[in-house]
């Protein structure tokens, strides 16, 4: 048998064994064996957990003096690093006495930049102050302005089913957003406007102290963790932010727009859903 016909067996197995191991990660369409970077911030194929590696092809050293053959090692499998240290993280932020009720009152009617002028109402983050997990968007709409709360909209009735997937219910998380009034016509809130008002929101983590954040959207991804790369490049993977996890992923309002993206998004979550059912809750 020639060696091109032993090489051509050796690829044949391990795309065999590749595509196996891809499908049990659940993976419908899986990725080129080489990975090329997209020259733009266009999404980016779907992946379960994180990218995974393909199978390694190591040299068999070969006892008769002829040309060493390929030999395939599977990956191995997916394991608790993929949540990163599952011990309870600590958040370097200080110890703060302060209620978020002090932190509201600070708040105040507040006209601190622009976006008080065609406001209704400020906007709080809501829901669980001892939540283990965090939701943070990036600002109210006009459903939210209305009601004075947020995340009660379209948007917010997608969010909702997407804790509830996760076996959680919405008074067991809290919920915020980076900006606390409606930018006109939904538009998205300036780097003066989000700096002005994100101050608030990092009272309110000291606060809380939450195990997870998940951040959704360039905006709040962006002001939470200060990076440049768009929330394609960044979600599926657990971030830092003084201690405490992140996982980035798409926006409600992203997802109704492009619903192919719902299962990007729901992988992130269980991430997050794995992350907390493995991870004890920190001693009080």
């Amino acid at each position: 048998m020639s060696s091109q016909t032993n090489e051509l067996i050796e690829i044949l197995r391990y795309s065999r064994e590749y595509t196996k191991f891809m499908s049990e990660l659940g993976v419908e369409t899986a990725e080129p064996l080489v990975e090329i970077e997209p020259p733009t911030d266009e999404p980016e194929s779907p992946a379960v957990f994180a990218r995974v590696a393909p199978p390694r092809l190591e040299p068999q050293t070969s006892h008769s003096g002829q040309a060493p053959k390929s030999r395939v090692t599977p990956p191995a499998p997916p394991s608790d690093s993929l949540f990163g240290d599952l011990a309870s993280p600590q958040p370097t932020f200080a110890q703060t006495k302060e209620t978020l009720g002090d932190i509201w009152k600070d708040i105040g009617d507040c006209t601190r930049c622009g976006l008080c002028e065609g406001r209704t109402q400020v906007v709080n983050t809501h829901g669980n102050p001892k939540a283990r997990l965090m939701f943070v968007g990036e600002a109210p709409g006009a459903d939210e302005d209305a009601q004075g709360k947020p995340f009660v909209g379209r948007a917010g009735q997608l969010l909702t089913k997407m804790i509830e997937a996760m076996g959680m219910k919405r008074e067991d998380v809290i919920i915020g957003n980076v900006n606390r009034c409606r930018p006109p016509g939904n538009r998205q809130p300036t780097l003066e406007e989000a700096a002005i008002c994100r101050p608030f929101l990092f009272r309110e983590i000291a606060t809380i102290q939450p195990e997870v954040i998940v951040v959704m959207g360039n905006t709040a991804l962006r002001n939470l963790l200060e990076v440049r790369e768009g929330i394609t490049r960044v979600r599926g993977k657990f971030q830092d932010f003084r201690g405490i996890k992140v996982m980035p992923t798409f926006h409600p309002a992203y997802l109704l727009r492009d619903p192919s993206k719902k299962r990007e998004a729901w992988e992130d979550l269980k991430m997050v859903r794995d992350y907390l059912d493995r991870t004890p809750p920190p001693s009080v």
